[in-house]
């Protein structure tokens, strides 16, 4: 960590901890009171799992089928439960892999409802791919993501990351950063017939360059058509044009049928609020980081405890797209990734977000690393985690009562 003072502990911690069974602890919680939850749930693998599992009937022959249907009956009620908690304007991302994805996806479907879908984003955690096993080199897993209510959902699915400045290529004089975009909206959905207050005639001069709503010396009357020459629409509307005729340009260029005028935006590299670009749902261990680097950031604070953290720059990204004083939960916290991904967060950018973070009192496996670090359970991994984060990065950490 760098050798910056650590903030104090603000009034409202940066980190809470609940300790015991999801479950129990989740219909304690507000509802509506958490932003977003990222959590990263137990893969089935076969094992049993830590959590109780109440409501499975057995009744399955198949033990592939039995297995999946015992995962889903343990998962189903605590996703009801998180939707309890979650916000309208809220979402939810699970990490995942290929054993669970497809009846996780289902069950998300059911809990929250088809429509309020987000993505279903790869992540690449293994660049080198798992040797281990048959078939191939797995090295993806993937979050589901979707939001509580999709009309009111305050995810920007996009981050000043994904701009490339090479998109750019050209100059002011003053050294401001541009490209050219037609003004004429290039989608065929769009057209006079759809959008009807989008044809008019602008007037442009292509010396000059200048463009206007209205008639001037030397220029021209332009309507938008499409390369066959059928009808289009502009992508601004006249009051829009009348906002900002600096930023657009009439120009002469070759098209296929020759040279022809058009009018072009300049969209600029730096604009006011910053420019965002779309997350692709492909993320890559070299911009998110990897199992291997996950592994290295807990062993830096506590040691190699855990087997397969996920990154904290997986759960920065997710926070990217989010307010920066969202309260987050992770209610299967494991090492602590989440909590910890939120104190950098808020050291970064002056945020104040909180996290509540869950986790089973688990006994850790005999003769594990953990146990032979003292650390009896799995909540306490994640209580030693939260605490190296309060004393390196800042914010605090208040430990509620133990439930269940």
């Amino acid at each position: 960590m760098p050798d910056e003072p650590v903030p104090p502990v603000p009034a409202l911690p940066w980190n809470a901890f609940h300790a015991g069974d999801n479950l129990d602890v989740l219909p304690r919680l507000e509802p509506g009171s958490v932003d977003v939850v990222y959590t990263d749930p137990p893969y089935n693998t076969g094992n049993d799992f830590a959590y109780a599992d109440r409501f499975r009937d057995g009744s399955h022959a198949d033990p592939y089928a039995g297995r999946h249907a015992a995962w889903t009956a343990m998962m189903r009620p605590r996703l009801l439960a998180v939707r309890e908690v979650l916000a309208q304007h809220g979402a939810v991302f699970v990490s995942i892999d290929d054993n669970e994805v497809a009846h996780l996806r289902l069950l998300m479907d059911e809990v929250f409802g088809e429509a309020n879908f987000l993505a279903q984003v790869v992540v690449s955690l293994n660049p080198k791919g798992r040797q281990l096993g048959r078939g191939f080199a797995t090295s993806h897993e993937y979050v589901l993501a979707y939001a509580r209510h999709l009309p009111a959902c305050a995810v920007d699915a996009s981050t000043t990351e994904s701009v490339d400045e090479a998109d750019f290529p050209l100059r002011t004089d003053d050294g401001r950063r541009f490209r050219y975009l037609p003004l004429r909206n290039t989608n065929k959905k769009f057209n006079p017939l759809t959008a009807p207050t989008l044809h008019f005639a602008l007037h442009g001069d292509p010396v000059s360059g200048r463009v206007a709503t209205a008639e001037f010396p030397g220029s021209q009357p332009l309507t938008p058509v499409f390369g066959d020459g059928r009808p289009a629409v502009w992508r601004w509307s006249r009051p829009r044009v009348d906002e900002r005729p600096d930023d657009l340009e009439c120009r002469v260029i070759r098209g296929r049928a020759g040279e022809r005028v058009d009018i072009f935006q300049r969209d600029w590299l730096e604009r006011e609020g910053g420019r965002r670009k779309k997350l692709r749902t492909i993320w890559l261990s070299e911009e998110i980081g990897s199992t291997d680097t996950a592994v290295a950031e807990l062993k830096a604070l506590v040691g190699h405890v855990f087997e397969s953290p996920k990154p904290t720059g997986l759960v920065r990204r997710i926070l990217a797209t989010l307010p920066d004083d969202v309260v987050v939960l992770d209610p299967f916290a494991g090492s602590g990734t989440t909590g910890h991904a939120v104190a950098l967060a808020n050291r970064a950018d002056g945020g104040t977000r909180r996290c509540i973070s869950i986790n089973s009192a688990e006994p850790t496996r005999p003769g594990s690393n953990a146990q032979l670090a003292g650390l009896a359970t799995v909540a306490d991994i994640t209580v030693a985690r939260l605490a190296a984060v309060a004393e390196q990065v800042g914010g605090g950490l208040e430990i509620a009562p133990v439930v269940g």
